[in-house]
């Protein structure tokens, strides 16, 4: 048998391994960890920027049969690990209005410029799908007029407190999660003015103990008042998702959201088209685009920003998000789930290559229509 392989040798034969987002070497990206040659044995780690890589099954494959070509290696043991960047911190809030979570890497807000496009279920089946890849993730309901993240995830109760008088968040489908929902009975009615509005957002921003989180959904109120405004301004968010139907209506809306986050410097990691087409089960080859076609991804390249899928109607979605049985949860096999787990994906994708390349913060002047 030849003689033990060498580090660089190893290191060498895994450099044409291109990430295709970063247009790098795995091996120049400083993905390769912990590589230690024992004899005909090499093993390594292959640590990506987010556990939501869509290509680390290829990224493992590639490594291992590339690393076992090599004369003197018998076996390469490849372990897949991520470590969750933190990408840019952007907002329009300025000195000590823009607040810390410690622990949380990225805050991810889901926004549309309206209610009743199913912005509320897209936030917790995307938090969901990060779930699922390993990632740690809680979810702020930040929609303070109409909270509804107890229903969706399932979970009810009052949060605790610590003794320096921190909030605990609720636990629910492996995540953290909180909501004015958990203060509440179902018969409250949800009365805010301005002010109150800025301090129960700030208060679910500072003083709820969230602890080490890869991701930060949060589900924003909808449209451009008080309540999103300030979170806006005050949230370190790395990034906002567009939830839109197809038809006219919330294609104007979803430009008005959209158009805020671009104002306060928000990168906008693209646009989501809900509800886009319904199949029935009889013909499965058909699509019926009962609120017009293609509206989503129309606007998105009209205002130069990403389109990041369809999701088409299901019925079980609410059927099952009543009854706190998210669609990924509960059917993890449908068109629906499918095209969130790929939307997901992409979401964590682009958080990732925001944390590598680090964009400047664009002009945060708000122009105020009275």
């Amino acid at each position: 048998m030849a003689d033990s392989v060498s580090p660089a040798q190893v290191l060498d034969a895994l450099r044409p391994i291109i990430d295709p987002d970063f247009q790098k070497s795995i091996v120049d990206l400083g993905f390769i960890k912990d590589l230690k040659v024992d004899g005909s044995t090499v093993s390594f780690s292959i640590e990506l920027t987010t556990p939501a890589c869509p290509v680390k099954d290829q990224f493992k494959a590639a490594a291992k049969e590339r690393v076992e070509a090599l004369d003197g290696v018998a076996e390469a043991a490849v372990t897949m690990t991520a470590n969750t960047r933190t990408a840019g911190r952007t907002g329009g809030g300025e000195g000590d209005q823009q607040v810390d979570l410690p622990g949380v890497k990225n805050i991810i807000a889901v926004a549309s410029g309206k209610g009743g496009v199913g912005k509320s279920t897209t936030a917790i089946n995307l938090a969901l799908t990060l779930r699922d890849q390993g990632a740690e993730v809680g979810i702020l309901d930040a929609d303070v007029y109409g909270p509804s993240l107890s229903l969706l995830a399932g979970v009810h109760g009052r949060p605790d407190t610590t003794p320096d008088r921190k909030i605990m968040p609720l636990i629910g489908q492996g995540m953290k999660l909180m909501s004015m929902a958990f203060f509440m009975n179902d018969d409250s009615p949800v009365i805010w003015r301005g002010p109150m509005v800025h301090g129960l957002v700030k208060q679910f921003l500072t003083d709820v103990k969230w602890g080490e989180l890869d991701y930060l959904i949060v589900d924003m109120p909808p449209g451009t008042g008080d309540a999103a405004l300030t979170l806006t301004q005050m949230a370190p968010l790395s990034g906002a998702v567009i939830v839109t139907t197809a038809n006219d209506l919330s294609l104007i809306d979803a430009r008005r959201g959209l158009q805020m986050f671009e104002k306060v410097g928000v990168p906008i990691l693209g646009i989501v088209e809900n509800m886009s087409y319904f199949t029935p089960q009889e013909l499965p080859d058909k699509k019926y685009y009962i609120f017009g076609q293609g509206g989503g991804e129309r606007v998105a390249k009209e205002l130069g920003v990403d389109f990041l899928g369809e999701v088409p109607i299901d019925p079980r979605v609410a059927e099952n998000g009543d009854v706190g049985q998210p669609i990924v949860v509960s059917e993890p096999d449908s068109p629906s789930s499918g095209a969130l787990r790929t939307i997901g994906g992409e979401v964590a994708r682009k958080v990732a290559m925001l944390a590598i390349k680090n964009p400047p913060v664009a002009d945060a002047n708000i122009t105020w229509v009275n």
